[in-house]
């Protein structure tokens, strides 16, 4: 926001507790995405093999990801759901690996199961990011309390084979605020920590549900919590644009910009050097400079 000729700073959250680390949140953060599906809307298949999803992961740590989301069933609008077996034996293989690879990495599990999101800490994992924020496995609130690891709780409507078809709302901001404060009481009275807001754009929001949601991020960072933005290649931006997910960088970055103004501490991405670049752009407009001093 601005006062005047001064820049305020946008987020005031200022760390996740990762493994015994504190990981700022001031600069914003990006989140990486590697899925290990063969469906996902975007990258379903795109590493198929250990050795190529390792060389992703190592890109995207080179280029600035601070943190490794790591899925093994998609979530798209319309993927049918896969068992747990089945979920456990495309994760906990490639963990392990990532793990012993990269030693002290940050990896959060895409994960709407506890048991998955159990064995997964078992092994490595630091935080858990669910799409269901709780609602699809009764158990994850009670785990995750239990666990006291960052926990994204996001907001969905319906399940994903069907969230899309037609998604109705009296007002999206309203129905999503009612849901983050249900599922924050829970929570918290039942002793979790460090819990991140992911308003779930896609999830069950036709295009206006999502950039209602969009202009709305102050309002969610008004809860005292950080905000994660996963918006990279979606349709929110191809409906907009006419373009698909493989062409859709330059309007996820464009999308990445309004997130990081509305108050995002994190960037769920598929792209991270253009997420990277779009938050050093954004600290220069909040007036922090790397380097020479402005003007040389």
């Amino acid at each position: 926001m601005l006062d005047g000729d001064k820049v305020t700073t946008f987020s005031p959250f200022q760390s996740l507790s990762l493994g015994g680390r504190l990981l700022p949140l001031d600069p914003p953060v990006v989140m990486g995405i590697l899925n290990l599906t063969p469906d996902s809307f975007y990258d379903g298949g795109s590493y198929p093999d250990e050795a190529s999803r390792i060389q992703q992961v190592g890109r995207m740590l080179q280029e600035g990801a601070a943190i490794i989301d790591l899925g093994a069933m998609s979530t798209r609008p319309g993927a049918p759901e896969i068992s747990e077996a089945e979920e456990l034996a495309r994760l906990l293989p490639m963990l392990r690996k990532l793990v012993e690879h990269f030693p002290g990495i940050c990896i959060s599990v895409d994960t709407y199961r506890a048991r998955v999101a159990e064995k997964a800490l078992a092994e490595g994992a630091m935080m858990v990011n669910d799409i269901s924020g709780g609602t699809f496995d009764p158990e994850m609130i009670p785990f995750i309390a239990g666990a006291r690891v960052p926990y994204v709780l996001m907001h969905i409507q319906g399940k994903p084979r069907s969230m899309q078809e037609a998604p109705q709302y009296q007002d999206v901001v309203t129905e999503v605020m009612q849901h983050f404060g249900h599922r924050l009481g829970e929570l918290f009275r039942r002793g979790a920590t460090d819990v991140v807001l992911d308003p779930g754009f896609g999830f069950g929001k036709d295009i206006v549900h999502n950039y209602s949601l969009l202009r709305s991020l102050p309002l969610l960072t008004s809860l005292g919590l950080p905000v994660m933005a996963g918006v990279s290649r979606k349709s929110m931006i191809n409906k907009v644009l006419g373009t698909t997910p493989s062409t859709a960088l330059n309007g996820s970055t464009a999308v990445h910009m309004l997130a990081l103004m509305g108050g995002a501490s994190l960037l769920r991405v598929h792209d991270v050097k253009e997420a990277m670049e779009a938050i050093r752009i954004f600290q220069a407009y909040r007036g922090h400079f790397p380097g020479p001093a402005a003007g040389e």
